[in-house]
């Protein structure tokens, strides 16, 4: 069920995914990018202007945590999307493919130990994203699918990269289905 990837470049820690949406790269650049596509699969807002070296803040919708600070490292129409995200850095890469488009998320973590939990995060996010496209509402709640494919990630990346426990707004539910 894992289609994220955990690599190790440089002394740093990156999960990947690469996923391939039938749809133009306008169209998912939209959703990468205006803050109405973005409620439906990225789970925070994003507040600044969309120029590199700004500053950006990020508010949690579903969550009562206090806001994270970025920068916009880099904004290419339809083609690279990169900020800084707390301690993170996320890069959003869009290539034009006969079938739509192929998007790569890269995340820079601050730490392994959080890959597990937040490769199951972003695995939510881009099925979320994938559902919002196709203009469908998915099956499942966030909370369902993260707890669904997070063993995957755990089992995959091994024990040093699941040190980080679930987000803060899984946390008691999690505890409470893992028994």
């Amino acid at each position: 069920m894992r289609d994220g990837q955990l690599e190790e470049i440089n002394g740093s820690w990156r999960l990947k995914f690469t996923r391939v949406l039938p749809h133009p790269p306008d169209k998912v650049w939209r959703a990468l990018t205006e803050p109405e596509h973005l409620e439906a699969w990225f789970p925070t807002t994003i507040e600044g202007e969309w120029t590199a070296g700004a500053p950006l803040s990020f508010r949690h919708r579903n969550a009562d945590l206090p806001p994270m600070e970025g920068a916009m490292l880099a904004c290419e129409p339809q083609s690279v999307l990169e900020f800084s995200w707390g301690e993170d850095t996320l890069r959003f890469e869009l290539a034009p493919r006969e079938s739509g488009t192929e998007l790569t998320l890269i995340d820079t973590l601050a730490e392994r130990g959080k890959a597990a939990r937040d490769g199951a995060g972003w695995h939510v996010c881009l099925d979320q994203l994938a559902y919002h496209l196709d203009d469908s509402e998915p099956p499942w709640t966030s909370p369902e699918r993260w707890r669904q494919v997070h063993d995957s990630y755990v089992e995959g990346f091994g024990p040093e990269a699941a040190t980080v426990g679930p987000p803060e707004e899984l946390s008691e539910e999690y505890q409470k289905a893992k028994g």
